[in-house]
């Protein structure tokens, strides 16, 4: 009787698959979609507003307000805002000073002028002062004070309108005094809380750079705006810019055929000027239409009349910033045609090569040789004298 047999077990390796690995989208391609797309939503923004008020409104508001407007009123327009742009690159400059940064005062002035312009005709109503604070962080050599003057500039201007509006709406008649009122303590409710909500993220940060991130912010605040020196001049300086706001307004109203006086117009002005700080808006457009328009209906003075200021308002201001286009132009064509006091005019030769070319040479080729000589492994494999190299000859 024969022995069963055992099943032959195989000792040979068996071949393990790879698992497949599931495509994911690239994770760089999301967030530049998110960026493009938060960068348009106030473009957006501000074209629905202006659709829905075409819409409901009508084109003869527009129209009528686009015919009213005349020389003098164009001349009236340029003449507040040179006054206007003069004090706010005055405060500008105080600020930049204050952050140790060298801001001369006709410098600032035509700066200014460009970024309104800028800020007028292209979308999004802000890329002008992006624009001044990147060129002068750049030519001043600190790109991150640069930047933070122009931030500071900019908040001191958006801090007296607000601590000015306050005031106008919970003293003066206007259609929202008494949401105001009501509002007040609830608007302060909730700054408390989100000042609270951002102090506890911070005390999430680490100690040092919480403290230093602190420290820097609060004394360049100090220094730009509340200093001794400066602090009386941006005072100054912001009342000035926005009575010159308050009276291009008034300008408009009187151009679209408004006769309100200047008492109920002024806080109808302080209404349109907040929600022109929005950014939701094309080049300044939107926001400011569908608040003045609403605060014209609701005061009595009907919404297409305030419809109208406003659109002549954002003419005017327009018209103010068009010397901001001589300085875009000017500068294009110093650019361009300037040339460079270190080139010279005419190329001289040595030894039948140019003068720069042997300069460049003799200037750039120690440094080539000694980048070449320095190499990222820990030490080289050339031998010296005969010698093989050891990090401590290194």
């Amino acid at each position: 009787m024969s022995a069963p047999t055992l099943p032959t077990v195989s000792t040979a390796p068996t071949a393990v698959l790879p698992t497949p690995v599931r495509p994911h989208a690239p994770t760089g391609v999301a967030a530049p979609r998110r960026r493009a797309l938060r960068a348009h939503l106030g473009t957006l923004a501000g074209t629905a507003v202006l659709a829905v008020l075409v819409w409901r409104l009508g084109t003869g508001a527009f129209l009528d307000g686009l015919r009213r407007i005349d020389g003098p009123t164009v001349l009236a327009a340029l003449g507040i805002g040179l006054v206007t742009t003069v004090f706010s690159a005055w405060r500008w400059a105080l600020v930049a000073r204050g952050l140790r940064i060298r801001l001369p005062l006709a410098a600032a002035v035509a700066d200014y002028y460009r970024a309104l312009f800028l800020n007028a005709a292209l979308p999004g109503g802000v890329l002008g002062d992006v624009h001044r604070a990147v060129r002068h962080g750049r030519s001043a050599g600190d790109l991150g004070r640069g930047v933070r003057a122009v931030v500071l500039e900019r908040v001191a201007g958006q801090l007296a309108l607000i601590g000015v509006g306050a005031g106008v709406l919970l003293t003066m008649p206007s259609p929202v005094r008494a949401e105001a009122r009501h509002l007040a303590p609830l608007v302060a409710l909730a700054l408390a809380g989100a000042l609270a909500v951002v102090l506890a993220l911070r005390m999430n940060r680490a100690p040092a750079r919480r403290g230093r991130a602190v420290r820097t912010a609060l004394g360049e605040a100090r220094h730009g705006l509340l200093s001794r020196r400066n602090l009386p001049g941006i005072a100054l300086s912001s009342a000035v810019v926005l009575a010159g706001h308050l009276t291009m307004f008034v300008l408009a109203a009187r151009v679209a055929g408004s006769a309100a006086s200047v008492a109920e117009l002024t806080p109808l002005a302080v209404l349109a000027l907040l929600a022109m700080g929005l950014p939701l808006n094309v080049g300044g457009w939107g926001p400011r239409e569908g608040v003045t328009a609403w605060a014209f209906g609701a005061a009595g003075l009907g919404a297409g009349t305030g419809l109208g200021v406003a659109v002549v308002y954002g003419v005017l201001s327009l018209v103010a910033s068009l010397p901001g286009v001589a300085v875009l132009v000017g500068r294009r064509y110093a650019a361009r045609y300037t040339r460079s006091p270190s080139e010279p005019s005419e190329p001289s030769y040595v030894d039948g090569v140019p003068a720069v070319s042997a300069v460049s040479s003799a200037k750039y080729s120690p440094k080539e040789s000694a980048r070449l000589s320095s190499s990222s492994f820990p030490f080289s494999a050339e031998p010296s004298e005969g010698r093989p190299m050891t990090p401590e000859s290194v």
